[in-house]
């Protein structure tokens, strides 16, 4: 083999073995890209709409109860309409019929019914001298009629009074008096007892504990004002849902946008606190158009 030819074969393998180191670099580096394993711009995304430690799911995912938020953010919770039963709610007027049904028992606001000829005065139990107060309700008596007849009375306590009458319907209306002397506790403990006795006496009277009737403040002592007694009528609400009877809040149909009772139902008086006619008449289509159903 002369020199030509020998330098011609060197070449020649030199050329192949650069070939195949090509080869074998452009193999690797293929393998590497494709098959070599997961890297951190390869490997799979995170699973995505299960929150994260009580976290909302990123926008576009569905929470876990499956209803799609707005905007990505988690649906509000509907808010249940409230409803407490022990509040009388509005109804249709019942009329006549469930008037005459009724029963009164109050103080001298509850007398004024029967002296003004609203009701006759077998549908209104209250002392002789026309008032109750409230802490007095044991030791006091009622002038109590027979049904159809005006003209004479026992005269009887509460309780007694409430055994011989069994009214389908009492609506008690006391407390002004309380509120000028009368804590919280004190008020609901005299109201409570006189709910049990009557509920005791006459097991099944339905009992509506009346809200007290809104005063002229001008017109009052200073230990009766119309801040006091909104306070107690949310005491007596408190002892109708103790005691399981109803509350009505007649205040609402009587008292004007200042908080005082309306000009149109102030009595000839005008003391602050009893009322006319037309109030009177007021309070019981109200009262007829909040049954006790």
């Amino acid at each position: 083999m002369n020199a030509r030819t020998r330098e011609g074969f060197y070449t020649l393998w030199t050329v192949a073995i650069l070939l195949c180191l090509a080869v074998c670099v452009f193999l690797l580096a293929y393998v590497s890209f494709t098959g070599g394993g997961e890297t951190a711009e390869t490997a799979p995304p995170a699973q995505t709409g299960v929150p994260v430690d009580g976290q909302t799911p990123a926008d576009g995912q569905a929470p876990a109860d499956g209803q799609a938020p707005a905007d990505g953010q988690a649906p509000a919770q509907e808010q249940a309409p409230v409803n407490n039963p022990t509040v009388l709610a509005e109804t249709l007027d019942l009329g006549q019929e469930y008037q005459d049904k009724l029963v009164f028992l109050g103080d001298s606001t509850t007398y004024g019914l029967y002296a003004y000829g609203v009701l006759p005065h077998w549908q209104v139990l209250v002392p002789s001298n026309g008032t109750l107060s409230l802490f007095n309700w044991a030791v006091e008596t009622v002038e109590c009629y027979t049904p159809g007849d005006d003209q004479s009375a026992q005269s009887l306590s509460i309780a007694d009074a409430i055994a011989a009458r069994q009214p389908e319907y009492l609506i008690i209306t006391l407390g002004i008096n309380g509120v000028a002397i009368l804590n919280e506790e004190q008020f609901k403990d005299y109201y409570t007892g006189l709910v049990q006795a009557i509920q005791a006496a006459s097991p099944n009277t339905r009992i509506i504990c009346n809200s007290i009737y809104p005063v002229i403040d001008a017109n009052t002592a200073a230990d009766i004002k119309n801040d006091k007694i909104n306070a107690a009528n949310q005491w007596i609400q408190d002892v109708a849902a103790q005691t399981g009877t109803r509350f009505l809040n007649s205040h609402e149909a009587l008292v004007d946008g200042t908080g005082n009772l309306s000009s149109q139902f102030i009595d000839a008086q005008n003391d602050g606190i009893h009322m006319n006619t037309n109030g009177y008449n007021a309070l019981l289509q109200y009262v007829r158009s909040h049954a006790y159903q």
